[in-house]
């Protein structure tokens, strides 16, 4: 086509994958579900989709995703679990709800992998295979076309292998381009909340993210401790995922609650109980909590912490034990959900020493700062491979 004179766009030839979240005209959008074996097919594909094959991408195919976008772990009894590339000895999870989009790029099958993120569904599992997972805010890009977790936090996004490839995605898919300002990493304010944020974590994470203060530090910018007790108040408040979940699915459970994983099932069975009254409560708090939290972050350019607190855990250790499980689950969505509740951006990138398991470095802001934080990842990123 080039040749010929033709004008492609910036995706010419290039595959890219897309969770089984976002229709696709002529195809049945199962999200992760045999619940939805028998709906009909999309007529038309989701803008996002759209957009990405206006810029001449090459639609690899589908990709498996935790049954409904629900949980951080990646697993699906229905379809398989998608195994984590990274280690051919242990059969590790991928993270989720976006399993298969991070495994189709990790394995070298695609340069970037179409994702949503409702409470770190893309930085999850980018942090445990080793990429590259931007959330941008959620305005920006839209979500048409989509079977919805939860209205109020879901955020169409992507991942890939490096910041720009990142953001070369986010500008076809969202609804106005990024203008990346490049940011020297000396004189950052660089805030670490380390409370909550670090509960429970993997000495090996530790470790990492250890480094890269070092590093940070060394290159001139101000990491300064951040505790921000507003954090704590974030897990309680975070409820909108089961309600607006159960909304949708209500009528779908009445019918085929059999062929839910029933873990899945019962944590949207979780929002049946709260009322229209204790839901308007819920969304006033948040946009209170909102306010006060970014106040506390106008004197940071960025906030910074690890991903995730764990590096990937073994399959069969979390098929085997529900407790296990939904611990791990926990642990997995604590920090990157904190960004959905804000309604802010917030990028993963990889931060771990070769050859060890991935660990991820999450950059983070309020909404409407995703240039911002982007320079910032850009910024990091070079240091970090050492340019």
């Amino acid at each position: 086509m080039r040749a010929a004179g033709v004008q492609t766009g910036p995706l010419a030839g290039l595959p890219v994958s897309v969770k089984d979240l976002f229709d696709i005209a002529g195809e049945t959008t199962l999200a992760g579900s045999i619940a939805l074996k028998d709906a009909a097919p999309a007529i038309a594909d989701a803008p996002v989709v759209r957009r990405l094959r206006a810029a001449g991408a090459a639609i690899l195919g589908k990709t498996n995703m935790t049954e409904f976008a629900f949980s951080g772990v990646g697993l699906n009894p229905h379809y398989g679990t998608p195994v984590n590339p990274v280690d051919r000895q242990t059969a590790r999870i991928p993270g989720g709800s976006s399993s298969g989009a991070a495994v189709s790029v990790a394995a070298g099958l695609c340069v970037a992998a179409l994702g949503s993120d409702t409470g770190g569904s893309i930085r999850i599992p980018a942090a445990l295979t080793g990429l590259v997972g931007f959330k941008p805010t959620s305005r920006r890009v839209p979500t048409i076309g989509t079977v919805p977790l939860s209205l109020t936090l879901d955020t169409a996004c992507a991942m890939a292998r490096s910041v720009d490839d990142c953001l070369l995605i986010d500008s076809i898919i969202a609804d106005a381009p990024l203008s990346v300002p490049e940011l020297p990493l000396a004189g950052l304010r660089l805030g670490v909340p380390g409370n909550v944020m670090f509960d429970g974590v993997d000495p090996h994470v530790a470790a990492s993210f250890s480094a890269v203060l070092s590093r940070l530090s060394a290159a001139g910018a101000l990491v300064i401790d951040a505790p921000l007790p507003l954090l704590r108040e974030a897990a309680e408040l975070n409820r909108f995922s089961p309600v607006e979940a159960f909304a949708w699915h209500r009528a779908l459970l009445d019918q085929h609650e059999a062929k839910y994983d029933v873990r899945v099932a019962k944590r949207i069975r979780l929002g049946a109980g709260l009322s229209a009254a204790d839901y308007i409560e819920m969304l006033a708090r948040r946009r209170d909590w909102i306010a006060r939290m970014e106040a506390a972050l106008a004197p940071f350019d960025a906030l910074i912490m690890p991903t995730v607190p764990l590096v990937a855990p073994p399959i069969a250790e979390l098929e085997e034990s529900e407790e296990t499980f939904f611990k791990a689950n926990g642990l997995l969505l604590r920090n990157p959900s904190v960004f959905n509740l804000l309604d802010g951006c917030a990028i993963s990138l990889p931060c771990h020493a070769p050859g060890s398991l991935p660990v991820g470095l999450m950059i983070g802001g309020p909404a409407m700062a995703d240039a911002r934080i982007m320079g910032i990842a850009r910024a990091i990123e070079r240091l970090l491979q050492g340019e």
